[in-house]
């Protein structure tokens, strides 16, 4: 595997935060991202390494082993314990008291298949990806499919209605190729659901505030309310108070992976107050005041 600095790839400086890491890497999906360069393939390529790049930088333990390991980060466990048993008395009474760099790279070469001094070459797991999935609120509501690129390969997903903002789903096997015939790594997905300007998300139950003029909440009478399946009438009862709730039984979001199953939609009335009264209409809510 070539080595790639991931520094570079996240045009940051070796000793920048984890602060300084986590807002490189925000800046460059918002530029990467495949939803805004859905024809570049040199920016899908660019966006996978950014979030393999923030996989290992942001996490303070990957990060240590990719400072002094570069590209065989991942097996410096592997190494580290080597190199422990090779500091151990001997049979012969003498100590392995030096392990140079020469001897680092003999170490790996045995290790991972480059030597014909190894008999026995250790299986290792592939590198795993993070990657990230922008979503309005109704493509996370409803059943759909996606097309993924990973390392130039093509992956389409099924993506099951009612995942939530935040949520990750491991897709085994689609990370990086093992090492010496050992399994691939496996592909984690975030979602990130965008905010609707409706419906405002609770679980499975959605949310939304309707304006009723004052002479409906006085006087009682109906209005149209915006559902995920159509407009509905509802009936709206005289003397209703500014901030009454009504709930819309199984009209909220689908439950995830449960075929059938709904939230409920919760509505709050919000009563405008009328503006610009001509002066007959302040004269009659003076006398109604009086009343």
């Amino acid at each position: 595997m070539d080595f790639v600095d991931y520094y570079k790839v996240l045009e940051v400086d070796k000793k920048a935060s984890t602060e300084d890491i986590k807002k490189a890497y925000r800046k460059l999906a918002r530029k990467l991202h495949p939803d805004l360069n859905p024809n570049d393939k040199e920016a899908h390529k660019k966006f996978q390494q950014i979030n393999e790049a923030n996989e290992v930088l942001s996490d303070p333990e990957k990060r240590k082993k990719y400072d002094q390991y570069g590209k065989d980060w991942q097996h410096g466990d592997q190494y580290a314990q080597a190199a422990r048993s090779q500091q151990r008395p001997r049979n012969d009474g003498g100590q392995f008291n030096n392990f140079s760099e020469d001897d680092f790279s003999d170490f790996f070469s045995s290790m991972f298949g480059g030597s014909s001094r190894s008999k026995r070459q250790t299986k290792f797991k592939g590198q795993d990806y993070n990657t990230e999935i922008h979503l309005s609120l109704m493509d996370a509501l409803t059943t759909h499919q996606q097309t993924l690129t990973v390392d130039g390969k093509n992956i389409r997903i099924t993506i099951p209605a009612g995942v939530e903002n935040g949520q990750i789903i491991k897709l085994k096997g689609h990370g990086g190729a093992g090492g010496n015939g050992g399994p691939a790594g496996d592909l984690y997905i975030t979602f990130v659901i965008a905010n609707h300007p409706i419906f405002k998300r609770s679980g499975n139950d959605l949310n939304m505030t309707v304006e009723i003029d004052l002479y409906t909440a006085v006087l009682g009478g109906e209005v149209m309310v915006e559902t995920l399946n159509g407009k509905v009438k509802l009936k709206v009862v005289p003397e209703t108070q500014n901030g009454t709730k009504i709930r819309l039984k199984g009209k909220g979001a689908p439950v995830y992976k449960k075929e059938g199953e709904f939230g409920d939609l919760y509505v709050t009335y919000h009563i405008k107050i009328p503006t610009n009264l001509t002066e007959k209409q302040k004269a009659l809510f003076t006398e109604l005041s009086k009343l």
